[in-house]
């Protein structure tokens, strides 16, 4: 029992030793050059307006990402699936191994066409950058 517990400390003590040793070395060998760039407020790819605490950008960069994440999960679990869906076949049949992934891309092309629906997947141009590219 003790040993196990020692076990358990070395291995916590390493987990948080190695990530602050290697954040400790790279403050001490990075070169430290200021310059405006750097210091420059930068978010999703928009140009920021008015001071750092008031930047104005569009969420339609946050929807994007939400979707793709969505829909990126959807791959993780469909890719196993079809791997085991030969065996299940034989296993448990055909409907009970069909019928749960269809109701699964179901309900994602449901949230799809919600999403579709309500503007999420639409591209909106901010009127700042409108302005931008006419000049």
């Amino acid at each position: 029992m003790t040993n196990s517990w020692i076990a358990i400390g070395a291995l916590a003590l390493v987990g948080i030793a190695i990530p602050v040793t290697m954040m400790s070395v790279s403050y001490l060998l990075r070169p430290t050059v200021p310059e405006q760039g750097k210091r420059a407020t930068y978010e999703s790819g928009e140009i920021p307006t008015g001071s750092s605490r008031r930047i104005k950008f569009n969420i339609q960069y946050y929807m994007v990402a939400l979707l793709f994440l969505v829909f990126d999960i959807e791959t993780v679990l469909i890719f196993p699936w079809t791997v085991i869906y030969g065996d299940a076949v034989a296993q448990v049949g055909l409907a009970r191994a069909l019928y749960p992934m269809l109701g699964f891309l179901g309900m994602l092309a449901l949230g799809l066409g919600w999403a579709w629906r309500n503007g999420a997947v639409k591209w909106i141009r901010s009127p700042r950058a409108t302005r931008q590219a006419e000049h």
